[in-house]
Parts: structure tokens; C-alpha cells; sequence
């Protein structure tokens, strides 16, 4: 259906005019937006949303989709006029080409998925108003009969034809890319959602006299879509009275908020992302969506993706995706260490003239043994490789934010209410989790697990124990594994490397102390290696001493570390492999 999908990324220069969306280029075998609708029509309502979603995100959306209009608002506070510029895409969200594009409604679940994925938010009532007001193009509704087809592909199919020849009749004097509004009712965001979570707030499909066919309305549920809803995306940026903020911080701010507002302050301006519960006959983990192929290794998919700040992706997937027994996807995204192709991480028996990197990680066979082992999860392998082998090194070069939006994207491939996600990485992939949870709030929900194999070197309590603190309280569902050794001992042809305090044994004590003033923690040592655990399980870590002076960096995923990482506080943890021990997956390692 498209070429594999790269990550949409936000870019954050803005100008007084305009601001656009860095994507990668649309597939040229990318279907058009008929041939995409005639896909969608045979699809339930869960796999037409995944597919929308994953052709937004592998760039299938028309070229003046890409830029987004600015749109000018006032308001007076305290006898201050304040002065504000917003931005907004020209038109609904839509996938296709400029000459081939069909508008395509969602829940506001998965809207604000692909808003959060690129840095946007949905609008206001009151933002909404004022794009009519500033829009180029002013197009009259095109409203049917209310019927039960009102939520069928075929009717957005026809009004996306009458849109269109309004449209087409406008070009030559307001070429593509000119704000246009009045050919759809907004999903919005509303003050009143805070009581009425579950619903979606629409409002708008303003007539040529301005006035609005919907006014605000909370009556459907989340899942309720239909022909006249429209996804219009909003940068999160504005500019305040030449300040650059956030469409979040202006609706909380008493004094701001009315630019955007016509409700007073909103504190929470976005939908939650689980709203939806899939329908009760339909099977929750969807097959695979396209874009996958056979692996080098049998009953394996794969699927590649490469963006355009020297980040490659692996997607390794199991063929049996676990549908016929409705197994939930669990995501892992593993950080390559320092120095290593996806390939050499992967792993393989070594040939004559191969390179030794090959032979250090196997995580593709430590995946493999897993699978075996965890049969009531679906375990798939994000493979994450920075451009310099180097996620520090990346780091000093780019936006944390930009590994939050990788994350959020590869996790919108899946089903987002049955896919769970593991944060892993070994050596300086633990550079990317630090980045992760620089670039977050709060640590989603949906994230389950994080495992530093030897990776915490840049953990710092200012900026991470509460975020750690906070994920870990709030659900015993939610593990932390940490490994590592007492590498300030280890020498490198006779010298130390790293310190006592900034090797993964200082770094790791600091975290493990910050952690105990919340957590209890029970402590033994067995053959030299120190263990303490939470009573319930819930955090493990794992310290190897060294009194030979060794270097374990590897050692430590080679004998099973990787799953023990995923194991850690699990029934299964211990059985059937020893952590530090013999290769317990020696059986499943790919001879090529």
C-alpha cells in the first residue's frame, strides 16, 4: 500500500507567517485518496483507524497539508491586550496527493495520537471561529440526512466528492494551500470533557454567514464518527505577544487563556488516548499492518525504517502475530550500544573473517528463546540505530523531543489499546531512555518496562527520580531491571576507563539510593553478585563485583542479559537460564 513509514517530525522554527511540517516524502507507490478509501471500506472500525494512522505517519498526505497557516487572535486581561498568532494546517487531515486526497474522519483518540506524534494539538471552539474568520477560502457545508451509513466509508467518500468540486472550482484563484474552512464540523477541545471523559466534543461546519451548523456538542461517544467530523491539526507553538509558548500553557494561563478560549481556563487540552475499547466481536491485535516482509530467519517479519536525521529502525515481528489467541503486542525498544550495526547487535555464529561485534549481543536469538518462554504476549523488536553508532553522541546534536516522537509513532503501527511498551538498551543505548524521559512529562502509561543493561551512565537525579518515582508508584504493573558491574576496577590494557562515581556501578548505586527512601529494598549476594529487590518484585537490581578487574560491559547481555532484563520480577525469571550463566539460547542463533 506505501513505502515503510518514516516518523512525521514537527520543525520548531517558526516564522511571523507560517510554520510546516518536516516530513519524509510521499511514497510514489503511495495509494491516492480513492484507492485508499476503496481500502478502508471492507475494514472494522479498530483496523480502519490503524490504517489511517499508518499513512499519516508514512507520509501519505497531500504536499500543502505539509505548511500551515497562521491565524492572528486578541484578547484583554487586566487591561492588557494581548496579541497571539497560532497555527494551523490549510485543511482537514487527509490522506493522499494534492490532486488525489480524501478526508478522512477518526476518533479523537487516534487524532490525538498523530497530534501528539507531531507536536500539535487539536483546536477550541474558539479557535475554530477564528480560522472561519481568517480563512481564504470559505466553503458551505454539504449535510445529508441523518442515517445509520452516516458512519460508512461510502458516504465520506460522497461528501469528500462534493468537498472536493467546491474545491476544484476555488483553484485558480486560491491555489491549494490557502486556509480553507466550512467543509467540516471540528473535533475539538473543551473545558466540558473534564465531566464527560468519554466523549467526543465537536463543534463548527460554519455556514457563509458565518454562523455555526454545530454548535458545541458532547452527545456522542468517543467512538461515534461520521461523515462531517474533521481533524484540523495545530501547531503546538504560538507566539505571544512575540514570545514563543505552548498551546497547553496559554489554555491554563488565567490571564491568556482567552486568546484561545471562550470556556476560561482548560487544564487538561487533550483527549486520552485509550478511549476506545474495540468492538466486541472484533479480534483485538490486529494481523500486521503492511509493510512487513520475511526475515532472514523463518517465522520471522521485519520491517525497516529510515528517517531523515540518520536514525534506522528494525521492526522484527514474529509471522504468528497471535491473533486467533488475542495476545496483546508487547513493544520493546531496544537501543543499540555504542559502535554496533542493527546486524551485529542482532547476531549470528561467526565465519571465517567476520567481524567479532557479531557474536557480543545475539538479541535476536535472546528474542527468539523469549518467545518460547512469554506465550501470552506478542513479543516484537525495535532494533534502534543512531547514524554516528553513538546515541550520546546523537543527543548533542538533537532535540530530545525527537525520541518521544519516534517512540510514540513506531508504537502507532500497532493497536494502541493492546500494545504495551519496553524501554531497553545496553552501553550508550541507555543515552536514548535518559532522552526519552527528558522529553516527557510524565512516563506514559503504557510503558511497562524499562531495563538498563549496563546503561545508566547518564542517569542524574535532578531530572529523572521523579519521573522514575512517580511511574513506578503508580502501578505495580510497571518493572524496572538495572544491570551492571564494577567497571571503575576494570582496566584496559592496564588502565581504568571510567570512574568510580561515573561508571554504571556509581551511577547505579546513586539511583538505587534515590529509589530507597520510596521503595524497600531486600539485599543478598551470591558469587559476587549483589542483588536487591523491592518486596513486590517490581524493581531488581542486578550489581556484578569484579574483583579480577575484568571487562563485563558485554558479558553481562551476552549470558542472557537481555532476558533477564525482560524477565526481571516475572514468574518465569530464573527458570530455564541463569543470568551471568551458559548461553541459554545457543540453539536459536542464526548461521548465515
Amino acid at each position: 500500500m506505501s513505502a515503510l513509514p518514516q516518523i512525521i517530525l514537527i520543525c520548531c522554527a517558526v516564522s511571523a507567517t507560517a510554520q510546516s511540517l518536516q516530513l519524509p516524502p510521499r511514497a510514489t507507490n503511495a495509494p491516492g485518496g480513492i484507492a485508499f478509501a476503496r481500502q478502508l471500506e471492507p475494514l472494522a472500525f479498530t483496523a480502519r483507524e490503524t490504517a489511517v494512522s499508518s499513512a499519516v505517519l508514512a507520509g501519505n498526505i497531500p504536499g500543502f497539508l505539509r505548511h500551515f497557516c497562521p491565524v492572528s487572535v486578541t484578547n484583554t486581561a487586566d487591561g492588557v491586550t494581548n496579541v497571539a498568532t497560532f497555527f494551523a494546517a490549510p485543511d482537514y487531515l487527509a490522506v493522499g496527493a494534492d490532486a488525489d486526497y480524501f478526508f478522512t474522519p477518526i476518533s479523537p483518540a487516534t487524532a490525538q495520537q498523530l497530534a501528539d506524534t507531531l507536536d500539535c494539538a487539536l483546536p477550541t471552539r474558539k479557535m475554530s471561529d477564528a480560522i472561519y474568520a481568517a480563512a481564504e477560502v470559505k466553503l458551505a457545508p454539504s449535510p445529508i440526512s441523518p442515517t445509520a451509513a452516516m458512519t460508512t466509508v461510502p458516504i465520506f467518500e460522497h461528501i469528500n466528492e462534493l468537498i472536493h468540486t467546491q474545491r476544484v472550482a476555488q483553484l485558480a484563484a486560491h491555489p491549494l494551500g490557502a486556509l480553507v474552512a466550512g467543509d467540516k464540523k471540528d473535533v475539538v477541545i473543551s473545558a466540558r470533557l473534564a465531566t464527560s471523559p468519554r466523549k467526543v466534543a465537536i463543534y463548527g461546519w460554519h455556514q457563509t454567514n458565518g454562523i455555526a451548523i454545530q454548535p458545541l456538542f458532547l452527545g456522542h461517544t468517543a467512538a461515534w464518527v461520521d461523515y462531517s467530523h474533521g481533524i484540523r491539526l495545530v501547531s503546538q507553538t504560538i507566539i505571544v505577544n512575540g514570545q514563543t509558548n505552548t498551546i497547553p500553557q496559554v489554555l491554563a494561563d488565567p490571564k491568556l487563556c482567552g486568546l484561545i478560549s471562550d470556556e476560561g481556563v482548560i487544564t487538561n487540552s487533550r483527549y486520552a488516548t485509550n478511549l476506545l475499547a474495540p468492538p466486541p466481536a472484533e479480534v483485538v491485535n490486529l494481523p500486521w499492518p503492511k509493510g512487513f516482509s520475511p526475515g532472514s530467519h523463518p517465522g520471522e517479519l521485519v520491517r525497516e525504517i529510515r528517517l531523515p536525521d540518520e536514525i534506522r529502525l528494525l521492526i522484527n515481528a514474529p509471522a504468528d502475530n497471535g491473533t486467533t489467541s488475542n495476545r496483546p503486542v508487547e513493544l520493546i525498544f531496544y537501543a543499540l550500544p555504542n559502535g554496533n550495526t542493527i546486524e551485529q547487535t542482532i547476531g549470528k555464529t561467526l565465519q571465517p573473517g567476520d567481524d567479532w561485534h557479531f557474536d557480543i549481543q545475539h538479541i535476536g536469538a535472546q528474542t527468539r528463546w523469549l518467545r518460547q518462554v512469554i506465550t501470552n504476549r506478542t513479543l516484537v523488536v525495535v532494533y534502534l540505530e543512531a547514524g554516528m553508532k553513538s546515541w550520546p553522541a546523537w543527543r548533542k546534536k538533537n532535540d530530545d523531543r525527537r525520541l518521544a516522537q519516534i517512540v510514540t509513532g513506531v508504537r502507532g503501527i500497532f493497536p494502541a489499546t493492546n500494545t504495551e511498551v519496553v524501554l531497553a538498551g545496553h552501553s550508550g543505548g541507555g543515552s536514548l531512555i535518559f532522552g526519552y524521559l527528558n522529553a516527557v512529562d510524565t512516563i506514559p502509561d503504557w510503558i511497562k518496562r524499562i531495563a538498563f543493561l549496563d546503561s545508566d551512565y547518564a542517569y542524574d537525579t535532578t531530572h529523572h527520580t521523579d519521573k522514575l518515582r512517580h511511574w513506578l508508584s503508580s502501578s505495580p504493573e510497571n518493572h524496572l531491571c538495572v544491570l551492571a558491574y564494577q567497571d571503575y576496577l576494570a582496566r584496559l590494557n592496564g588502565q581504568p576507563f571510567v570512574s568510580e562515581a561515573g561508571g554504571t556501578w556509581g551511577r547505579s548505586h546513586v539511583l538505587l539510593n534515590d529509589l530507597g527512601g520510596q521503595f524497600p529494598f531486600n539485599s543478598q549476594t551470591n558469587n559476587e553478585l549483589e542483588q536487591f529487590t523491592t518486596t513486590n518484585n517490581q524493581i531488581e537490581f542486578l550489581l556484578k563485583e569484579n574483583p579480577e578487574a575484568k571487562i563485563l560491559h558485554t558479558v553481562q547481555v551476552e549470558r542472557n542479559g537481555f532476558i533477564q532484563s525482560l524477565l526481571s520480577g516475572t514468574a518465569a525469571e530464573g527458570k530455564g537460564y541463569e543470568y551471568l550463566g551458559p548461553r541459554a539460547y545457543s540453539a536459536f542463533i542464526e548461521a548465515k
